[in-house]
């Protein structure tokens, strides 16, 4: 999942309903690499500044509750109201920070998006992308999208046949099971409220 906060953050959806999912990825990416380009000196060496940017785009344009729902799988219908609550602010913290630490590692010239074979009237869709690294590898990413009352919104990304969220899920259900949801949570917002001591990988 090398790539994953980096393909993530750079398709994130942007418009309206009317517009088609491959529309929405489109126009996205080039919101971001605008937002890149203007600031990338400050950007570059500020971390926490990326993270405000990233933030701004990602928060209302990403299905948090959903993307946390599947993650926590069967430990959600167990959860409390409050714990729920909890675990949705800091695993969005957590995916927030990784796809803003790689952000920079990508060239957006090197995205294509592939002709839209999905059907959009559908609650739920997927858009199918690749992308080209710089040693030339191309790796096939697929992002499945949601129908809200206000747009299209994201809540996983398979990157070369691997599912973040059953990624996450495999990752964070054997340290829930041998201690509990609440150390989990506990650990992610002590990670979310750790000081930021050096500038994002470039």
């Amino acid at each position: 999942m090398k790539y994953l906060g980096t393909v993530l953050l750079l398709l994130l959806p942007l418009t309206a309903l009317a517009a088609s999912p491959n529309d929405v990825i489109s126009e996205a990416s080039q919101l971001l690499a605008q937002q890149l380009e203007a600031r990338k000196a400050e950007l570059s060496n500020d971390r926490q500044a990326l993270y405000a940017v990233v933030d701004d785009i990602l928060l209302p344009r990403f299905d948090r509750k959903l993307a946390a729902q599947l993650v926590l799988g069967q430990h959600w219908r167990n959860a409390s109201d409050v714990d729920r609550k909890r675990f949705i602010d800091a695993f969005y913290v957590t995916l927030l920070h990784r796809y803003a630490d790689g952000v920079f590692d990508f060239d957006l010239s090197r995205l294509e998006i592939l002709p839209y074979r999905g059907d959009a009237t559908k609650n739920r869709t997927s858009v199918k992308t690749r992308i080209q690294l710089e040693d030339g590898t191309v790796v096939p990413v697929t992002y499945s999208l949601i129908k809200r009352a206000d747009g299209w919104r994201m809540y996983d990304v398979v990157i070369e046949g691997i599912s973040y969220v059953r990624n996450f899920r495999a990752e964070l259900d054997s340290e829930i099971r041998s201690a509990d949801l609440g150390t989990v949570i506990d650990r992610l917002e002590a990670e979310a409220a750790a000081p930021i001591m050096a500038a994002p990988p470039q």
